[in-house]
């Protein structure tokens, strides 16, 4: 079975940090480009971060530049988000994504594989 699923949501202060992680199970995850993607309580999904099938090519979201970076271990079928510097506007439910190219866009239907998400809250 084709799955993602991410790891590493919590709760934290304002100011603080975390570090999520997406795993592949069932297929390489080095054969795709990632989107890492949240969506807040009566918000739209919106894209957070991407990164290509090799690394070589990022993208963040202007909320997040600076502040989150993106990156993977194709050896482990892992990618990761480190996330610094968290606002409590940072709270959602955080995704990954999995798409054949890399696009450099947050088109929702370009990703092809979904995990089921892990909550992130930012509050004091």
């Amino acid at each position: 079975q084709l799955r993602l699923v991410e790891s590493g949501g919590g709760w934290v202060q304002p100011g603080g940090s975390l570090r999520l992680s997406c795993a592949a199970s069932g297929f390489t995850l080095g054969n795709y480009a990632i989107g890492w993607f949240r969506q807040a309580p009566g918000k739209e999904r919106e894209g957070v971060s991407l990164i290509s099938s090799r690394g070589t090519a990022t993208n963040y979201a202007d909320s997040v530049k600076g502040r989150f970076t993106i990156s993977r271990d194709n050896a482990k079928n892992t990618v990761h988000l480190q996330m610094n510097s968290l606002k409590p506007e940072d709270t959602a439910i955080y995704y990954c994504a999995a798409a054949t190219y890399y696009s450099g866009t947050y088109s929702v239907p370009s990703y092809r594989y979904w995990g089921p998400g892990t909550q992130v809250t930012v509050s004091s």
